[in-house]
């Protein structure tokens, strides 16, 4: 068996029941961020496979259920809300630097969205309110947030069901 990889490494349960060969206690291994009472959604468990034997294991997986019951699963990047006015001040030919002061007005916060930060930064308001530029700026982005920018293989490879 291979060694566990991933943040499943950290279990003492993966560990009893042979998911891993590593002993997180013997190794000082925390598992504690899935114990983050800020966390909004319930935790997964998943192994990570080295990308050199990984193959194998979709060679295997796809042979013990067949072919029919394994897929790849794609996943979607979206435009958030810095992302999203840096490539419409890009395709609007704004200088780089002007750009980038108007996306760094928005707080470093996971899933904000340019409304919110429009209520929270008045700094960002009163620019939008008074630079019919930033105003086309925000407005475009703002019809645009959220919407994917890219597809890619997600990090499982491969599931059966």
């Amino acid at each position: 068996m291979d060694l566990g990889r991933g943040s499943g490494a950290g279990s003492i349960i993966a560990y009893a029941i042979e998911i891993t060969d590593i002993d997180p206690i013997k190794y000082g291994l925390l598992f504690e961020r899935f114990l983050n009472p800020e966390r909004v959604s319930m935790p997964d468990f998943d192994v990570d496979f080295s990308d050199k034997k990984r193959g194998q294991v979709i060679d295997y997986v796809t042979e013990k259920y067949g072919v029919d019951h394994v897929s790849q699963i794609i996943t979607f990047g979206t435009l958030a809300a810095k992302n999203v006015i840096r490539s419409v001040g890009r395709v609007l030919n704004m200088p780089l630097p002007d750009v980038d002061k108007i996306a760094k007005l928005i707080p470093r916060e996971i899933h904000i969205t340019i409304e919110q930060a429009l209520e929270e930064v008045k700094e960002l308001k009163a620019l939008y309110e008074e630079d019919e530029t930033v105003k086309r700026l925000i407005d475009i982005s703002k019809s645009l947030e959220g919407m994917p920018k890219n597809a890619s293989t997600h990090a499982c490879r491969s599931c059966y069901y």
